[in-house]
């Protein structure tokens, strides 16, 4: 029998050691506590990448053989994400009600956190269709958590549109694994160039993870989830789970594609119409949620560039996803705040993170600007520019909104969750800095040049004096979801009122009472705390039964 893994060790550890901590609702002793594993779920992916995610993994006999190997940009997206998850599991493990419902999250977050970090690891399509199926599906646990009916009516767009994506990223994936008569990524985006169906699984594929990406008009989903779903899980879903759409596109977009173009133009529109629509909502979260969808334009727009073979877009997601994710967690943490001194601390630490976003002179979000405009067209980068007015606009709604939502939570530990945000913040404003050498061509004293900080400066100060006239006159209040209520009411998005259906026969009667009894199980189920467990178990379980021995 041949070994049933070779090479490093690391990297299947950092996929496996979340689903074990993930079956920790199981056990009845641990149930109420389960909460306290979130945080460190993301640990040994957060070493790994430090480290440089060095060494590869092969396993020949699991499914049709397992791949894991950092991506191009893999290590730097594969940190991002790990630092967010480990800043939300400590949101979540203070904050999550110890119920049965923080016992389903539990098994789901950490089936999620697997997904999220095997689509930089896996080197095979079987494997990279696998995680992303796990991070986008599972993900739908976050959305839903609290079981309003808001919360439904978001999860029901969310699961239809994550169903729908994983349906064209498989036909698409087919369509290239036979072409390359392999299963490696690289050989598969190679063929998409040159094979007969080539175009059309190239539109599939960009489509599927145009979905997950946040890629207009296929977007509609975030501010739809997001103001929903509770802090940690909203922090998590616009600054990790994203960039999995992202890395897709990366890794299986061939290059001269007439797609690229195609991503641009939509990354553009993206980048300026959704920051323009989120000055429309009143709820904080909801703001972030368009804001993440201007963001993810930029980052599309530089995939669709072809920039620094994907660095550059790899180098901004960093950023982004650190920083949007402390945005997300203060909003938490102003919620936690029952004092004036720690409301105006709240929103002293978020201002300074949304002017990094916005990419002022010396912070982190301008260092991955100045990198993502090294190499685009003169039209292009002015656009780059630019949208730092708009991202400065829509970033000052939100904390305006933030300052004047007061929904205070008693008993919370304010001085925890603000310490847990900070130092995703704090990561997200040095890291650029840190990497700045090895993300980049650049020379060191690049970001320090007198016109580098000029073109930074500008859009940032014509953005603030904008966000004076906005806030002054506000622009009318529009429900999220923007394409899905345009044109219909917002009403038709919640819940409809079941029909009552007649069966007058004895055999409708006997099948409706058929039905009723087989629903019984599931609502049990759903009630049951190690259920989210049990699920990560039986994925589990299913890995060991693949295994040829």
């Amino acid at each position: 029998m041949s070994a049933l893994l070779t090479g490093s060790v690391w990297p299947f550890a950092v996929l496996v050691w979340p689903l074990l901590l993930g079956l920790a609702p199981v056990v009845p002793a641990w149930r109420v506590q389960a909460p306290w594993v979130l945080p460190l779920a993301p640990l040994p992916a957060l070493v790994f990448a430090l480290f440089g995610a060095p060494g590869a993994t092969e396993l020949p006999h699991l499914i049709l053989g397992v791949e894991l190997e950092a991506v191009p940009g893999g290590a730097l997206l594969l940190g991002m994400t790990a630092a967010v998850w480990t800043a939300a599991g400590w949101h979540a493990a203070r904050t999550l009600e110890r119920s049965w419902r923080a016992g389903i999250l539990v098994g789901f977050w950490c089936l999620t956190l697997a997904g999220n970090l095997g689509v930089f690891l896996a080197a095979d399509v079987v494997t990279f269709y696998v995680a992303f199926a796990a991070v986008s599906l599972a993900a739908w646990f976050l959305v839903v958590h609290d079981r309003t009916e808001s919360a439904l009516a978001a999860g029901r767009v969310y699961i239809t549109l994550a169903v729908a994506g994983e349906t064209l990223l498989l036909a698409g994936l087919l369509i290239g694994a036979q072409a390359a008569d392999s299963l490696q990524i690289a050989a598969v985006r190679e063929s998409l160039g040159q094979a007969p169906l080539g175009g059309l699984a190239v539109a599939l594929l960009v489509a599927g993870f145009g979905i997950k990406a946040g890629l207009v008009p296929l977007h509609v989903w975030l501010p739809l989830a997001h103001p929903v779903a509770p802090v940690p899980g909203s922090a998590v879903l616009s600054g990790a789970i994203v960039k999995a759409g992202l890395i897709g596109l990366l890794l299986f977009l061939p290059a001269g594609t007439d797609w690229g173009a195609v991503l641009m133009g939509l990354g553009l529109l993206g980048a300026f119409a959704a920051a323009l629509w989120g000055l429309t909502q009143r709820n904080p979260k909801a703001v972030l949620a368009y804001s993440t969808v201007s963001q993810m334009g930029l980052m599309l727009l530089l995939v669709g560039a072809g920039v620094g073979a994907g660095q550059a877009a790899a180098f901004y997601a960093l950023h982004h996803g650190m920083a949007k994710g402390a945005l997300f967690l203060l909003v938490g943490v102003a919620v936690a705040a029952s004092t004036p001194r720690e409301r105006r601390a709240t929103l002293v630490l978020a201002g300074a993170v949304a002017l990094s976003v916005a990419g002022l002179p010396l912070t982190g979000g301008a260092l991955v600007k100045a990198a993502a405009k090294d190499g685009l067209a003169p039209a292009a980068t002015f656009a780059v520019t630019l949208s730092g007015a708009t991202t400065t606009l829509i970033l000052a709604w939100f904390l305006h909104r933030l300052a004047v939502e007061r929904k205070p939570t008693p008993g919370q530990n304010w001085a925890a969750l603000a310490a847990g945000a900070a130092l995703l913040a704090l990561a997200a404003m040095l890291a650029p800095w840190v990497l700045w050498s090895g993300a980049t061509d650049l020379p060191a004293g690049y970001p320090l040049r007198a016109s580098v900080m000029f073109d930074a400066a500008w859009p940032v100060l014509a953005g603030l004096a904008l966000a004076a006239l906005v806030i002054r006159r506000p622009a009318p209040e529009l429900p999220p979801g923007d394409l899905l209520t345009v044109s219909r009411p917002r009403a038709r998005l919640h819940a409809p009122r079941r029909p009552v259906v007649v069966l007058p026969t004895a055999l409708g009667r006997k099948f409706v009472r058929l039905l009723i009894r087989a629903r019984t199980p599931e609502m049990a189920l759903r009630r049951w705390s190690a259920a989210g467990g049990l699920l990560v178990a039986g994925v589990l379980l299913l890995a060991i039964l693949l295994v040829d021995f």
